[in-house]
């Protein structure tokens, strides 16, 4: 599948995994990039099992499945190698060299390649062996300390930090840094994404506040963790949320007289001891009207106000109408690509394919030989077509 996009011509091999690894292919395949996924000749039964079109990570490349614990197939994956830009794994370390496609492998057939690893841990360290979730990355990184409510356990942030935030995106854009050096050096490198160290990296902003003595290490008591009643949530009349965040003061008075309050009389929440007198009085206030109604009044003002939305409103609501944030792909709603590129747009992005769906089609546009490709069908490497 070769897309437009900023990345078009570039040409990665993914060996199919599972949480970070898969995201970052669906990024760099969203935004352009010709993507092959090697899978298993058979389901490895890892992730969450689901037709392949909900698997919405997977979208847009094309599957070859190959069967790696027999040379014949470790050989085919190396011409694949040779003729790509970069790699995405995110297996333990080792594994990949175990398989004879480890770094040193690879760049021997390609030295121009750009190898991006993604882990929990990273590639080396104490725990660089240990299994592991998005879970445990943040745990460890400082960032799941930090979510939740005062005098609550910490809250699972779904596996957006870990897998998704620190891990997916920031090996992609590890991958497209390192594929720009090589332009200049003529060179590839191994791009080492650990997803403890990416959490860590979205949390810069929280070690600097914290060096300062300006965040508590007592979650749900700061300003941008459900501390303060001026950044978070409030239940309306019929159950639904809204979500308000006017810290500065003078989206702060806009939102207070768009709801019935005097700013000059309202508790001043500049002073922390102030703020349960000030969250009393927007529960109550709030809980006055249905969330429609504080819609209808608050939607598009300088109030720093949005309603909760479910994932299926959310690809409903206007604005995201509006900009086609969403798109609708063998009847599954998803996000569209992102970011936007005013000269290079980024193409519809086909569903993904069963695991070894496209073996045939994509080593024939890789330069695989008809007669090799019949050869390795006969021994069993990859499926009959």
């Amino acid at each position: 599948m070769t897309g437009a996009g900023p990345l078009a011509g570039l040409r990665v091999i993914e060996f199919a995994g599972i949480g970070p690894a898969p995201m970052c292919a669906m990024l760099l395949a969203d935004l352009g990039a010709e993507v092959i996924s090697v899978d298993r000749l058979e389901p490895s039964g890892n992730g969450i099992p689901r037709a392949p079109k909900f698997d919405v990570t997977r979208r847009g490349r094309r599957s070859v499945a190959l069967d790696l614990k027999r040379p014949e197939g470790i050989a085919c994956a190396v011409d694949l190698v040779a003729k790509a830009d970069a790699l995405v794994e995110g297996f333990r370390p080792g594994t990949m060299e175990r398989l004879g496609l480890g770094p040193d492998a690879c760049h021997a057939v390609n030295p121009h390649l750009v190898y991006g690893r993604v882990t929990g841990w990273g590639q080396d360290g104490p725990l660089a062996g240990a299994a592991g979730h998005d879970l445990n990355y943040i745990a460890l990184s400082g960032a799941l300390a930090a979510i939740g409510r005062a005098g609550q356990p910490p809250t699972v942030p779904l596996n957006l930090v870990g897998d998704y935030g620190g891990g997916g995106l920031l090996l992609a854009f590890g991958i497209v840094c390192a594929l720009l050096e090589a332009r200049r050096s003529g060179r590839g490198q191994v791009v080492d994404a650990a997803m403890a160290e990416g959490a860590g990296t979205l949390m810069a902003s929280a070690f600097g506040l914290a060096a300062a003595g300006l965040h508590r290490p007592e979650r749900g008591t700061n300003l941008l963790d459900s501390g303060a009643p001026h950044y978070d949530v409030y239940e309306c009349a019929d159950g639904q949320w809204v979500a308000v965040a006017p810290i500065e003061r003078k989206f702060r008075d806009d939102l207070l007289t768009r709801i019935g309050f005097d700013p000059t009389t309202f508790p001043d929440v500049a002073d922390r001891a102030r703020w349960p007198q000030a969250r009393e009085l927007l529960t109550a206030r709030f809980a006055e009207r249905s969330r429609a109604e504080w819609c209808a009044l608050l939607e598009g003002t300088d109030a720093c106000f949005a309603p909760v939305l479910s994932v299926a409103e959310a690809a409903d609501h206007p604005h995201a109408r509006a900009r086609a944030a969403h798109l609708v792909i063998d009847g599954v709603v998803q996000p569209a690509p992102a970011p936007r590129f005013s000269r290079t747009p980024a193409a519809m992005p086909q569903p993904a394919e069963p695991p070894g769906a496209g073996t045939h089609a994509a080593l024939a546009a890789w330069g695989i030989a008809g007669e090799r490709i019949d050869h390795l069908e006969r021994q069993g490497i990859i499926r009959p077509l």
